[in-house]
This record gives C-alpha cells, structure tokens and sequence, in this order.
C-alpha cells in the first residue's frame, strides 16, 4: 500500500472516530479523489470490527459508540460516589486542579464542593459550575464550541489551553480499560487532552469506576500503570488478575470493596 493511501485511511478512520459516522460522498471531496478510490478505502477499512458502511456512510459500529452523558451520570451511582469522596481525600485546600471531561470527574468535583481556595482548570462545564459555588474557588474554562449533550469542550483550542497551565492534580476519567491495561476513549481528541493534563500535572489521579474494565472503545492513549493513583469502586474480574498485580500499589479501591 503507498504511503499516501496509507496515510487518506488514517484520516478516514480519525475522522469517523470525531463525528461517529461521515458521508462517503463528502469524502471524495474532502481528500480530492474519485468516489471509485473513496468507495475502495471504505470498503477496506470496513473489513474490521469498528467501522461499517450504511445507507452511504462510513459509521463506527454500536459497540463502539458512547452512552448518552445523562445516562452516564446514572450509572454505577454508588460507586462514583465512593470514587469521587475518595478522590477528594487526596486533594487538600488551595490545590491547583486539572479536571477531565466524563461523569466519573464530575463526582469528583462535586465531591470537592468541600474544599477551598482551589484552583480549578477544566473543559468539563457541569464540573466547573458545581465547584462555582464556592467564592473561594478560582475556575478557569477554555473557549470553544461547547459539545452537547455533554456539556464539555475539546479540540485543538483546548490542548492550546491546557498546555498554558501547570497544576499538582489530575483528575480524569477514560472509557474503557482493556485487559493489556490500555485506555481508551471514544475520540482521539479526548486521548490527547487526558495526555496534556497529565503530562502538565505532579500527581495523575485515574478515576474509573469497575464497569470500564473490559468496555470497548476505538480509540488507544496511554496505559494504566503510568498513573500515579488508580481509584475504583470494586476490583475487575479475573481476566484483569495480571493486570491488578502490575498496579497494585497505586491501586485505591473506594469503600474498601476488595470484590
């Protein structure tokens, strides 16, 4: 395969991965090509799993699309509870914070409500209203398109933000875990942003509740044992036993839940 269809694939899957699902014809325009080359890149990356062709689209298969944000939030209650108390326990007053999109980071900052004097730098709008409730708090936000429903901001604005900052804590979530210990989200741009933060901040706070372990998403950063803590809510099934002994001792499972 050259190089330059190499490289219009890549494109193709990013760009699907962004928006969900992309019009074949738009792509023959996008990339300056014949639907004949388009047609043929399709039908090659929809030989794997993670992608299909429908009514004219390239889209990323079920699996692999996210849960609504407000469903999110519903999930697994009690133990994001227990993830976001013990998060905040790490945190004293007057902490410089970064925190990541997801409900999982949500609980945390709400959880942090406690807290005073912190400052607080996050494209998670719903965390940085709930944390508005305290005068005391300085909250800086990026500027952008705000994405709905979810209520955050990403893209390349916002790793020019993060980049600006230096904080002692991250607080982010991912998506899924896989069972090598890989994160994984459902946007590339979602991966970069968890690396600027954790990359700018003294102390990686991975909060992921159980039900991650194992879930799919397409798109691969870095690996779990690179934390600094790990907080859950109960320990993974066997399949991640390997795993667990590699990040024992950052491990801090919430409530004391040992199952």
């Amino acid at each position: 395969m050259s190089s330059k269809k190499r490289k219009r694939r890549a494109a193709i899957s990013e760009l699907v991965l962004e928006r969900g699902a992309v019009a074949v014809g738009s792509l023959a325009e996008r990339f300056d090509v014949s639907m004949q080359t388009i047609r043929r890149d399709v039908d090659a990356l929809c030989e794997g799993e993670m992608l299909h062709r429908r009514h004219g689209r390239i889209e990323l298969s079920r699996e692999f699309l996210n849960t609504p944000f407000d469903q999110r939030t519903e999930t697994n209650n009690p133990g994001k509870q227990m993830i976001g108390e013990a998060a905040a326990d790490l945190i004293p007053d007057d902490s410089t914070v970064f925190i990541s999109i997801g409900s999982t980071p949500l609980r945390v900052a709400q959880s942090l409500r406690r807290r005073k004097g912190l400052t607080v730098i996050t494209n998670n709008l719903s965390a940085a209203m709930a944390l508005s409730e305290e005068v005391s708090n300085r909250i800086l936000i990026p500027g952008g398109e705000m994405r709905l429903p979810d209520r955050d901001i990403l893209g390349n604005e916002v790793l020019d933000f993060f980049g600006r900052f230096r904080a002692e804590y991250a607080v982010f979530g991912v998506a899924g875990v896989a069972e090598d210990g890989g994160l994984l989200d459902f946007f590339p741009t979602e991966v970069r942003a968890r690396q600027v933060i954790r990359e700018n901040a003294q102390q990686a706070l991975l909060v992921v509740d159980w039900l991650k372990f194992g879930r799919q998403a397409p798109a691969l950063g870095d690996n779990i044992a690179d934390m600094d803590q790990i907080i859950t809510d109960r320990r993974p099934g066997d399949a991640f036993a390997p795993l667990l002994t590699r990040i024992n001792d950052k491990l801090l499972v919430a409530g004391g839940h040992g199952t």
